[in-house]
């Protein structure tokens, strides 16, 4: 696929949307390595007078703080290391973390005004939004360059009001990972991009009876049946409405029947019962890595992890639909996004790195789009020349995604701060239908009663 048809899909489509261990406070040493800018960015300024010379190179400790994989953790710091040789007078502390890890200690440190400087965050960003320093008085002044960039991907770093928060680390969406071999072996038909809930538990049934293995494994199961399920009952449906103050829909049966399908396919055997999913803690834990599992879900810039740890050929293909000719749900999102931190002593040199991170083609040649499709153009275009046939296929999937009707409308650009409480509500209902403890009915009514009592 020619990298200019991708960048006209995705710009058309971009709309407002790993675990490491805890690493020590202090840059360490990493064999990534990568060619640096020929051009001596310390070099002083010819007329500029000794004052300014010397405010320029007064030094500059800045903290920085995220969350990933092993292999986003190793490519952040060679970033880092690649950013204080161009630029001397500035050291960045690092701690990379779990996410788990990482939100428990962002909590500590907003309640202690002491966020660092440069933070990682998602669509959750409205629950800390109190402690973003906004860029646009960078982008304003030029400390901050985006003309290499489009206003809709600014915009999905953007607050409803046109506040810029962070700038995108890339664009990604989410999709189902399979093996076409298994799926062979089985009988059943690859799936295509119009195939529905009915067709996924027919194959996990099918998977299950041929070859004694779960047809799917781990789920993302709020976005699978909640955020994006919903969307999937109509074009401008959400499950919270387009300013984040109150519910979407009004029906809390749009809920059940995923809960219902869950729980058949963990009685028949074919998915993993709750107790199976929480031992999968990371990529190469999942049991389509193992083999025990045809099927899984999966982030986009997460693929070519699953497939390099897997060792065999994967495919990628959207998530099914509640009707073969309905709204798929998914859409193109913001994988995370790098913020300044109001708490910061030197915002401005936060920003510098935070331009640098995003939009150095020496800089994302280490990264290599590990975060999702990069946003700005000749970054994207550097990397496409030199993708392998995995990259290719992320790529064209996000192609493919951006490629689907939303009838106009955005889908889930933000989440309120309640998201998290409700989420930890859906996975305790569902489990209690998956148990029998519930029916699915009943528990679509509770988790939508206690969404709605967060308003």
């Amino acid at each position: 696929m020619k990298m200019k048809q991708i960048l006209a899909v995705v710009l058309s489509a971009a709309m407002v949307f790993g675990l490491a261990a805890c690493g020590n406070n202090t840059t360490s040493e990493t064999t990534t390595s990568t060619e640096t800018a020929s051009v001596d960015t310390t070099a002083e300024p010819t007329e500029a007078p000794e004052a300014e010379v010397t405010e320029e190179h007064e030094p500059v400790t800045l903290r920085m703080a995220w969350w990933g994989s092993q292999t986003r953790h190793d490519r952040t710091v060679a970033v880092i290391e690649l950013y204080e040789s161009l630029n001397p007078y500035v050291t960045i502390e690092y701690e990379p973390m779990d996410f788990d890890g990482y939100f428990n200690k962002l909590a500590t440190l907003v309640a202690s005004n002491d966020v660092w400087d440069i933070f990682q965050l998602g669509s959750n960003f409205p629950t800390y939004q109190s402690k973003i320093y906004t860029l646009n008085d960078f982008i304003a002044d030029g400390t901050i360059d985006v003309s290499g960039t489009n206003d809709a991907f600014l915009r999905i770093a953007a607050d409803e009001k046109g506040n810029q928060v962070g700038l995108c680390s890339g664009v990604n969406t989410y999709g189902i990972a399979y093996d076409p071999e298994l799926f062979k072996q089985a009988g059943v038909a690859e799936p295509t991009e119009n195939w529905t809930w009915d067709d996924f538990k027919n194959a996990c049934l099918t998977i299950h009876e041929k070859l004694g293995i779960y047809g799917s494994s781990k789920f993302d199961d709020w976005q699978a049946g909640a955020s994006m399920g919903i969307n999937q009952e109509g074009f401008g449906i959400g499950f919270f409405n387009k300013t984040n103050d109150g519910m979407g829909f009004d029906d809390p049966k749009m809920l059940a029947d995923y809960m219902q399908m869950r729980a058949d396919l963990v009685d028949a055997g074919a998915f993993p019962d709750p107790g199976a999913c929480n031992e999968i803690a990371d990529i190469e834990q999942d049991f389509v890595v193992t083999g025990e599992a045809a099927m899984t879900w999966v982030a986009s810039n997460q693929f070519v992890a699953l497939s390099e740890a897997a060792g065999r050929e994967l495919k990628l293909i959207n998530p099914p639909r509640k009707k073969a000719d309905g709204p798929a749900g998914v859409s193109i999102q913001s994988s995370q996004m790098l913020c300044v931190s109001q708490d910061s002593k030197y915002p401005e040199e936060a920003a510098k790195f935070i331009e640098f991170f995003q939009s150095s083609v020496d800089a994302n040649k280490i990264l290599l789009a590990e975060r999702g499709i990069p946003t700005f153009t000749a970054v994207r275009e550097a990397l496409a020349a030199e993708l392998t046939d995995t990259e290719k296929a992320v790529y064209e999937y996000v192609d493919l995604v951006g490629s689907f009707d939303t009838g106009g409308e955005t889908v889930n650009p933000s989440s309120p701060e309640c998201v998290d409480a409700v989420k930890e509500q859906y996975k305790y209902y569902l489990d209690k239908v998956i148990y029998k403890e519930m029916t699915a009915e009943e528990a679509a009514q509770a988790v939508f009663d206690f969404a709605a009592s967060q308003f």
